[in-house]
């Protein structure tokens, strides 16, 4: 019972560390500090108490934690403008990796448009769509010219 006072304390700092963080952290040492300050009314043994500690904050771990960031993790939501990339367009407004400005025409849409090289492309420009940030689409000039 002598260390129950103890296990109180470090459930609560286990607590506020959670609270504190988005990643799951020490969740599990809560829970293990409970089952610390449970076994604190049974016994005075320093030594089984954190046995039982490490013993239950390891297995709730191991059992929970791939299980939670699997459901927690940040998951990508595709979207069907991905279908755009590997597509040609026709430049509307010049890109230009200086100015704020650049518009490509692709797939019957108007999008924001930047140079994957660098290079200053010319309205009216045949591109071909190399990837997606956000919503900005990174092209290329197209081995077609102009159309």
């Amino acid at each position: 019972m002598i260390y129950a006072v103890g296990w109180l304390v470090a459930i609560a700092v286990f607590a506020i560390a959670e609270a504190a963080t988005v990643a799951l952290v020490s969740i599990w040492f809560a829970a293990g500090g409970v089952a610390g300050l449970i076994t604190s009314l049974f016994t005075e043994s320093l030594w089984v108490q954190l046995l039982v500690f490490f013993v239950v904050s390891g297995l709730l771990l191991a059992a929970t934690r791939p299980l939670c960031k699997k459901f927690l993790s940040g998951r990508a939501q595709r979207t069907n403008a991905d279908m755009v990339i590997g597509k040609e367009g026709t430049i509307t407004q010049a890109v230009d990796n200086l100015a704020p400005s650049g518009r490509v025409f692709v797939c019957g849409q108007s999008w924001a448009a930047r140079s994957e090289g660098g290079e200053t492309i010319p309205q009216g420009a045949v591109v071909q769509i190399c990837r997606i940030e956000g919503v900005r689409l990174f092209v290329r000039p197209a081995d077609g010219g102009s159309r």
